[in-house]
């Protein structure tokens, strides 16, 4: 079917209390009754957006999704498949869209996350199936806008979409293009991940450079960084140490000492990077210093 993914004008057939159905080219489609405030009748004409179900019958949708062919937009992950790739939910009411394994990293570890998103649009390949098809960095740099005097160490929100060993390019929610170099983070950030992030100085190409690091982090010691390294890998930013943890549990969980780790507790407490309560240690998110 040559026109899937794309909007058509199909003429209604047929009609059930489920479903309206309209032939398009010769092929008969169905669409959720519940998409029209009143059936239309035999002979109208529907515009409806083209795709099959997980049942691969042909299906429409006059909800136009925002992405389309040739139409990017955002969409979330759903569903993470180490033979397949991602799903992504581009918003049809009974299907969610591959993004192919092989256009996303070799190690699945960089690969998106449930919630993560990813700028697409559709495309169809020789089997007239339909696909995921991630937006290239022209088309990031084409919707850019360039960065502005006065944001020095002003925070920002931003989507990564693209990570190499260098560092990651990031498109921030006021649509400026953003990159983290890679001594600006403890740990990589992953493909779609949704980050918060400082920014240092401005790209020759007028973006703007982000780092995932505090603007303490210069000051404090190397013992402080290893524990912020680790709670910003630990699940919701918390660990189960305190300054009343015992020199047994720090010493195999951190290879130091505990004066020392009281020492870069301390510390990390004055620069109200970490919380201290009920026996853990939790890192203090941007929003709530």
């Amino acid at each position: 079917m040559p026109l899937l993914g794309q909007v058509v004008a199909a003429q209604v057939t047929d009609s059930n209390d489920k479903e309206v159905f309209a032939q398009v080219s010769g092929h008969t489609l169905g669409i959720l009754r519940a998409e029209f405030e009143q059936s239309p009748a035999l002979g109208d004409t529907v515009h409806a957006l083209l795709y099959t179900d997980k049942h691969d019958r042909l299906r429409g949708t006059t909800q136009m999704p925002k992405v389309r062919i040739d139409h990017y937009a955002f969409a979330t992950v759903t569903q993470r498949m180490h033979s397949l790739g991602v799903f992504i939910d581009i918003g049809l009411p009974d299907k969610d869209i591959v993004v192919s394994k092989d256009v996303l990293p070799f190690d699945d570890a960089a690969w998106p996350q449930i919630g993560d998103r990813l700028l697409v649009a559709l495309s169809v390949d020789k089997k007239g199936r339909l696909w995921g098809e991630l937006a290239t960095p022209e088309i990031f740099q084409a919707i850019a806008a360039p960065a502005k005097s006065g944001q020095q160490n002003e925070t920002v929100k931003g989507t990564v979409y693209k990570v190499r060993e260098i560092g990651a390019h990031v498109l921030t929610a006021d649509y400026q293009e953003g990159f983290i170099h890679h001594s600006e983070w403890f740990s990589a950030p992953r493909l779609g991940e949704q980050v918060t992030a400082r920014v240092i100085g401005t790209t020759q190409d007028h973006g703007l450079n982000l780092s995932l690091k505090p603007m303490a982090y210069e000051e404090i010691s190397d013992d402080a960084q290893m524990i912020l390294a680790m709670l910003q890998q630990a699940p919701q930013g918390t660990l189960p140490f305190s300054d009343h943890s015992t020199p047994d549990e720090i010493q195999e969980t951190f290879a130091i000492s505990k004066g020392a780790f009281k020492r870069a507790l301390g510390n990390l407490l004055k620069q109200r990077l970490i919380q201290q309560a009920d026996g853990q240690i939790t890192l203090v998110q941007p929003d709530e210093k």
